[in-house]
Order: structure tokens, then sequence, then C-alpha cells
């Protein structure tokens, strides 16, 4: 099942301040962040942003947080799963697109957990495998095997990208995108 832009949406889970700088390869993490931000930016995607209990762990990283777009929702959550949080839920669905794709940190915590409760309720789950990292290398690894045999589709962010832009080869949008992307 390819991905659509019209039923589309991108979840940006909890890379803050203070957890970001220890997960593994972050520079890494935040810079495909930034290009899928940018990306649903020019594609009209609507993006949804969570972080995990902000007073501990700080806020959205600022390279993130600039990159947003416009009014997009920053849903403060205690609990690790973002389907567990009713004001996240609440702008998911308010966003009205069946299509969840998912990036952040844990891997295996929010991310995992996020991803198999979306799943549950019905969404279609796609979890950007190089926009994602934990603190143990390991852990990711294990997590994205273990949301891949539960149906969450693991992908990577380019495969995102030009399955957003199915059909539009040579269009004005598809030669912005290619100028400003790559």
């Amino acid at each position: 099942m390819l991905l659509d832009a019209k039923e589309s949406c991108l979840l940006l889970v909890d890379v803050q301040e203070k957890l970001t700088p220890l997960v593994h390869e972050h520079e890494k993490l935040i810079k495909n962040c930034q290009w899928m931000l940018k990306a649903a930016t020019m594609l009209n995607i609507p993006v949804v942003a969570a972080e995990q209990y902000p007073k501990g762990l700080g806020h959205t990283m600022p390279a993130l947080k600039q990159a947003l777009p416009a009014a997009t929702p920053i849903i403060e959550k205690t609990s690790f799963s973002c389907a567990s949080d009713e004001n996240c839920m609440y702008q998911l669905k308010k966003v009205d697109r069946e299509q969840v794709v998912v990036m952040g940190i844990e891997a295996h915590v929010c991310v995992l957990q996020t991803a198999l409760e979306l799943l549950s309720e019905g969404r279609e789950v796609y979890v950007i495998a190089d926009a994602v990292s934990s603190r143990n290398p390991e852990d990711t690894r294990y997590a994205l095997d273990r949301m891949n045999g539960e149906g969450v589709i693991v992908v990577t962010r380019e495969m995102v990208l030009f399955e957003w832009l199915q059909g539009t080869v040579g269009t004005d949008i598809f030669k912005q995108v290619q100028k400003e992307l790559f």
C-alpha cells in the first residue's frame, strides 16, 4: 500500500533538548527529521509534534521547532505512547488523516508504543527508519523489527517523499522539492 499525501499526516515524537544528545547518531536524526518537516511543509502535509514530560526532558529541539509548519500543535504528554494521550489523539483526529507517518525518539519506547497503539486503533502506521533512534542502536533495530512484525510499515524518508509525490514528476512542485531537498 502506498502513502497518499491527501491521507497522510506526520507525527514528530519526543525529539527534545535533554534526551536527543544521548541517542545514537543524533545529528543524523535531527537532519533527517528537519528534511521530513520541510517536505511535509512543501506538500501541505499536516504535522503534529509531541513532547514527553518537557519539565524534565526539555522542549523540542530548536532546529526542529523552527522547521515545524506554522500552527503545528506541540502536545505535552506524560504517557509513553502518543495514542494514550487524549490531547495528542485529539490533534490526530482533528487533522483527519488515516495514514500516520511517525518519526522521533526513542524507537523502542515512545515510537514503538505510539505506532502499535495507533495500529490497534485502525490507522495505517508508517515509521521512518532513518528518522528514529534510541540511545542504544540495538534497541532501534529490534524496535523496527518488532513494529514490522506487528504490521507497522517501516519506510525511509525518501520512500515517504516519493510516494507523497506520486504522479507529479515534471510538475512545479516536483521541481521545487528536487531543488530544495536534494
